[in-house]
């Protein structure tokens, strides 16, 4: 072959080196025919159906006269020449350096995409000097782009997207890469900067960089690149600003440079690319206004600026903006007035959230009967709502909330038929609900709040069937509560709360089965409480009745309310006794009975006997063991009507009465003198020898002086851990032991979130007890502030041991897996073991303690929550960004799944040493980024050995199915748990380093 005559002399000096020292196999088939080259390579991949034309016949040994032209995804020239091998998404599984580039001298198209070929790009794939298109995108190729691959001077077509590639893109690439059309390099590793060359592919239209780790600014000279129709540079580590050489490229179509660190203006010079269809800048340190030159776009249908730290007004040229179609301006600092924005009919999506627009919404919104979603909310709008909108058909997702919206709601919100949110609370509307709102049957959330509404509530919300968050509080609305409230099977969070509503508290609403949360307080509701209230056994955050006229008596029924923990029925008329069966209520926290006509005994729990006085003054004669209510066995005595005998009766009795006090008196002083020095020689003994958590009972003040003298005022060089709600400290007490002390200051009087937490840890950890959850010792609410107290645990959190070096390494592969291990037993334990199960909802590496022995632990239950079995759980979002459930952000239904997410990106952070990151995204992407796992794990520590690899790769293979998107299809905890105990099913390790991660991610558990 004539091969060499077209090699230039800068590739065979590049050559030359390679082919004098390495006998590789790579080469070993060099210059072999073409059909036993493709026969070769065949053989080293794995059995593939695609394949199977690939053959000589049965009679024929030898490849003599065999042709592979009439092969699958073989084309060849009118010679019989291989010209183009294309097998994407065939199942190819192997390398590609077992096929001989060098055997293929008239190859052009080359198409392995889609398929799970491993290794690296081998060096001799450069010999393909005609290559015009090479497509190895979506497979598991690592290592570096070799520099052989310049000499693909033909090449016109390059996409190895979807890999692991790492590296510098060299400049020699550009030099000789002047015929590219297309390079596609996105979602790689690769590094460095773009080099200033690339001004050299003065051909190129296509420029696909995304998802990679590049960084340096955006070279200006990419300005010479008049052809270039896409520019994707997003999701790297590109700094400096946006060239205004960009305004170049009057061909551009795309422009996105998303999730960077790009500061600076928006360039004017952006406004001359007439072609532009889209603009992604999005989440970047941009600054200043968006400039009126945009305004020439009039081409654009996507515009996405969120998350940036923009500024100033928007230019009235966006209203030439009139193909535009979704807009997103939220999370800036924007001001002014907001233009005539739906002029062309054509906007879908607009969000300009918390911003500081002013003025009206523009008329133009009426007409704008394209949209789906608005999210105008946390602004300072100041238009009359009557006359802003119109008939959205299409619209799903509303909120304007937190305006200065006026005027009354129009009817015509009924017709807006496919609306699931729908958010106008916090502003200044006034007149009636209109009726047509019941006509929303497809509304999960109704927010209209804080306005001035009047009038009743519509009883065609009893048609809203889907509905399952309704806030009408903080109104005027007046009338009864509509009997066809009780319609609302899904209702979890109705909030009707300061309003005027009046008469008796309809019963249908006890067959609101889902309810968690209702709040009635401040209006003048009257009658008794329906014992159907009774049936609403999933209520568990609030039951609130406060400040009516609600009179008779409380219903035992009331008692079936065994996962309710705030129960306030204050300020009514209510009689008689509290029923005794309310001692059954083990999930109470606060109670509020104050300012009734009650009376009789308190039920004996410790949520009753523990309550302050406050909650039970003014009422008629309650009685029980708290302090500011009298005993119920005291009885006052009666005289009667006794004159005969009565001066006998004084002188006789009276005497000897005195007598036996003195006598009692003298006894008592000597025993409680016996018992106080019993209790002071037993204190004193306890302190020296024993559990200091003793004396509690007898001197909280003692315990409460140790740990302040032992931190000396909790001073900072004894803290050893700050969270969300305190500071974590650690204490040497005199009698030797060392303990770790949560302080939060200020508890009565302060944030309320601080008591919350507060009290679900101290709920939370003394109705638990697992090896692997933090032991709580005890806890002191005293005046200055209050502290819980637990076990010590001397090597600290997860967090601070992967993140130093040398801690790290001590962490080895078997304690790696014992730390996963103990995570997944201790919430195995929480949700399948408690009487009711436990959901942590802030597992993070922080929350994770180890001990001396390096067993782990899990802590911090300030946001646990009790879970509602065959609820959807309706909660605020809570937990670490990062560790949080995806389904959390749009749902706001807490699960035992949501912990399932959070412990699988624990354990992936314990073998990988670092948080994950963008992995778990890109591994649910349809273009997934598929890692080899070697490269995954931690690199600080070796290999694992044969027998560790196995649980290594069992461990990683459940955090994987623990990240799934879809809550239902990651498994429980206890399976989790039960799975890592017996070390699962066995995983053929002959090539633990070819093992990847999207292979793990798809392998059931």
């Amino acid at each position: 072959m004539a091969i060499h005559k077209s090699l230039s002399l800068s590739f065979l000096l590049f050559f030359l080196p390679f082919l004098s020292s390495h006998a590789t196999s790579s080469f070993a088939t060099a210059g072999l025919p073409e059909t036993d080259a493709l026969l070769k390579w065949k053989a080293s991949l794995s059995p593939a159906q695609a394949l199977h034309s690939w053959s000589l016949p049965a009679a024929n040994g030898s490849t003599n006269g065999i042709s592979p032209c009439k092969w699958t995804g073989i084309s060849c020239n009118s010679l019989g020449s291989v010209t183009e091998i294309s097998l994407p998404s065939a199942g190819l599984q192997g390398k590609l350096d077992h096929l001989s580039f060098l055997s293929f001298p008239n190859l052009v198209h080359l198409n392995l995409s889609g398929n799970t070929l491993t290794g690296t790009i081998p060096a001799h794939i450069g010999t393909l000097y005609k290559l015009m298109s090479l497509d190895l995108s979506a497979n598991n190729l690592s290592g570096i782009l070799p520099l052989s691959m310049a000499n693909l001077s033909r090449i016109s077509e390059l996409d190895i997207s979807s890999n692991e590639i790492r590296g510098e893109l060299a400049p020699i690439f550009f030099t000789n890469w002047t015929k590219l059309i297309s390079l596609r390099l996105q979602y790689n590793q690769l590094t460095g900067n773009i080099p200033s060359e690339i001004r050299l592919l003065t051909n190129l239209q296509i420029l696909y960089l995304r998802g990679n780790k590049i960084n340096g600014s955006i070279p200006v000279e990419i300005g010479n690149l008049v052809n270039l129709n896409e520019l994707v540079l997003s999701i790297n580590h590109l700094d400096g600003y946006i060239p205004s050489t960009l305004g170049n490229l009057s061909m551009l179509t795309r422009l996105s440079l998303y999730e960077n660190q790009i500061s600076g203006t928006i360039p004017a010079e952006l406004g001359n690319l007439k072609n532009l269809v889209g603009i992604s800048l999005y989440r970047n340190n941009l600054t200043g206004p968006i400039p009126p030159t945009l305004g020439n776009l009039t081409k654009l249908t996507f515009l996405s600026l969120f998350d940036c730290q923009l500024s100033g007004s928007l230019p009235q040229e966006m209203t030439n903006m009139t193909n535009l179609s979704k807009l997103y301006l939220g999370g800036n600092n924007f001001s002014g007035y907001l233009p005539q924005l739906c002029q062309g009919r054509s906007l879908q999506v607009f969000t300009a959230f918390d911003n500081h627009f002013t003025g009206e919404i523009p008329k133009s919104f009426r007409n704008c009967t394209s949209l789906t979603r608005v999210r105008l909310n946390g602004n300072r709008l100041a238009a009359n709502i009557s006359e802003a909108f119109g008939v959205y058909p299409h619209l799903t997702f509303m909120d304007v909330s937190d305006n200065m919206l006026f005027g009354e709601l129009s009817p015509n919100w009924g017709r807006c038929q496919n609306l699931t949110m729908l958010q106008l609370s916090g502003n200044m509307i006034t007149g009636r609900i209109p009726q047509e709102i019941g006509q929303l049957t497809q509304l999960g959330v109704l927010g209209l709040f804080s306005n001035h509404l009047v009038g009743e509530i519509p009883k065609e919300f009893g048609r809203l069937t889907s509905l399952f968050n309704l806030t009408l509080n903080d109104n005027q609305l007046s009338g009864q509560l509509p009997q066809e409230i009780g319609n609302l099977s899904n209702l979890e969070v109705p909030d009707l709360s300061m309003n005027h509503l009046s008469g008796p508290i309809p019963p249908q609403l006890g067959d609101c089965s889902k309810l968690q949360y209702l709040k009635l307080s401040q209006n003048i509701l009257n009658g008794s409480i329906p014992f159907q209230i009774g049936n609403l056994v999933y209520l568990q955050g609030l039951l609130d009745l406060s400040h009516n006229s609600l009179n008779r008596e409380i219903s035992p029924q009331l008692t079936k309310l065994v996962r309710l923990e705030k129960l306030n029925l204050s300020h009514n008329m209510l009689s008689g006794s509290i029923p005794p069966s309310f001692q059954e209520m083990v999930s109470l926290q606060s109670i509020d009975f104050s300012y009734n006509a009650l009376e009789g005994p308190l039920p004996k729990s410790k949520s009753f006997q523990k309550a302050p006085a406050e909650a039970f003054i003014n009422n008629k004669g309650l009685c029980g063991e708290v302090q500011g209510l009298r005993p119920c066995n005291t009885s006052s005595i009666s005289h009667g009507d006794v004159k005969q005998g009565h001066r006998v009766v004084v002188l006789i009795i009276l005497p000897l009465l005195v007598a036996l006090f003195l006598l009692f008196a003298i006894f008592g002083i000597s025993s409680i003198y016996y018992q106080r020095r019993k209790n002071i020689e037993k204190g004193v003994l306890e302190r020296s020898t024993g559990n200091p958590f003793s004396i509690w009972n007898y001197n909280g003040n003692a315990v409460f002086e140790d740990i302040v003298e032992a931190t000396e005022g909790f001073d900072d060089k004894y803290c050893i851990g700050t969270g969300g709600y305190g500071k974590v400290y650690r204490a040497n007490l005199p009698m030797g032991q060392v303990l770790a002390v949560k302080k939060l200051c200020q508890l009565e009087g302060g944030d309320q979130s601080n008591q919350r937490s507060f009290r679900n840890e101290i709920r939370a950890l003394t109705e638990i007890r697992h090896r692997n959850i933090v032991k709580l010792y005890g806890f002191c609410s005293h005046v200055r502030c209050s502290f819980l107290v637990y076990e010590y645990m001397e090597k600290g959190s997860l967090a601070s041991i992967l993140s130093n070096d040398e801690r790290a390494a001590q962490l080895d592969w078997t304690l790696r897996v014992k730390v996963i291990k103990g995570v997944a037993h201790a919430l195995s334990y929480m949700h399948h073991d408690c009487t009711l199960p436990i959901v942590h909802r802030d597992l993070s590496s922080n929350n994770v303690l180890l001990n001396s022995e390096l067993e782990a632990s899990v802590s911090d239950f300030g946001t646990a929550r009790l879970l509602i079995p065959d609820s959807s759980n309706w909660t605020t979002l809570a937990g670490t960004y990062g560790y949080i459930a995806p389904e959390l952000a749009y749902t706001m239904r807490v699960t035992e799944k949501c912990d399932v997410y959070s412990f699988g990106v624990v354990a992936l952070e314990v073998m990988m040493g670092r948080h994950p990151g963008e992995l778990i995204s890109s591994l649910s992407s349809p273009n997934r980024d598929d890692t080899l796992l070697k490269d995954m794990l931690d690199q600080r520590l070796s290999d694992p050995t044969t027998e560790v690899a196995q649980k290594v790769v069992f461990a990683v293979s459940m955090a994987m199915a623990c990240i799934r998107p879809d809550p239902n299809s990651r498994p429980t905890m206890h399976h989790v748990a039960q799975e890592l105990s017996v070390g699962g099913p066995s995983f053929s390790l002959e090539s633990f380093h070819a093992l990847t991660l999207c292979q793990l991610f798809d392998l059931k558990v």
